[in-house]
């Protein structure tokens, strides 16, 4: 008797259980890939991120060019495929003129040299409306230029800055868009200071393509010196 009872129990289970079953199968979305199969299936396609070319002869258009008032041009690669519209902003600011004249408002021994404000108070920039991040994966080395920004992830405007060593805290954290790819000796030159008692300025940028020539600083006047002969009145 207890064993009858106990089948029939057994097969109340078994046609609780079918439907469910049934039901999980007919659920299942047209197209997408069975259970069994989804181990087998290709991961999502990864973004690639493309190297730093060094090459001065190559895509002049993404090379930008800082001649600073230290007498040094550096040059600097823009990536594009790491950061397409914060290189889009720098590439129309410096098509602009915006950042001749600008100076190095920010240099800390160690760290980095940041510039971009116009008003070199590291409060202001561009009348363009703020950047969203673009955050990726390439890391803040030696030369990386990556873009200043406040609280928000997406306040990055105009200003930049230059690493002096690398900074591995700060990946992922602001965007890096490019790498100095000749004469970083002319960064390391970049008076220190918060501001810099005489700070370095930017005399001209410019985008290799354009082909400027290199602006260079002006020599000091030379005070003419006053003699005995310069006090004396012309004879008539």
């Amino acid at each position: 008797m207890i064993f009858r009872k106990l089948l029939c129990a057994s097969a109340s289970l078994a046609l609780l259980a079918a439907p469910q079953a049934a039901f999980a199968q007919d659920a299942e979305p047209e197209g997408e890939t069975p259970a069994a199969e989804a181990e087998t299936a290709e991961p999502a396609e990864r973004q690639v991120y493309t190297p730093v070319n060094f090459d001065m002869n190559e895509d002049p258009e993404n090379i930008w060019l800082l001649d600073l008032s230290n007498g040094e041009r550096v040059a600097i690669r823009l990536q594009k495929d790491w950061a397409p519209n914060h290189v889009e902003r720098i590439k129309t600011l410096t098509r602009q003129g915006f950042y001749d004249g600008i100076i190095f408002h920010r240099v800390i021994e160690g760290f980095m040299a940041q510039g971009g404000d116009p008003t070199g108070t590291g409060q202001g920039g561009s009348e363009l409306p703020d950047l969203k991040a673009e955050f990726n994966p390439m890391p803040h080395v030696r030369g990386s230029l990556a873009m200043a920004r406040a609280t928000s992830e997406d306040s990055a405007n105009s200003q930049f800055f230059i690493v002096f060593y690398p900074r591995f805290s700060l990946d992922k954290r602001y965007t890096n868009l490019g790498r100095v790819i000749s004469n970083m000796a002319g960064v390391d030159a970049i008076n220190r200071g918060e501001p810099p008692t005489e700070p370095t300025r930017i005399l001209q940028a410019s985008l290799a393509s354009d082909n400027k020539p290199q602006a260079m600083p002006t020599a000091p006047a030379v005070e003419e010196e006053i003699t005995a002969d310069a006090l004396s009145a012309p004879l008539s």
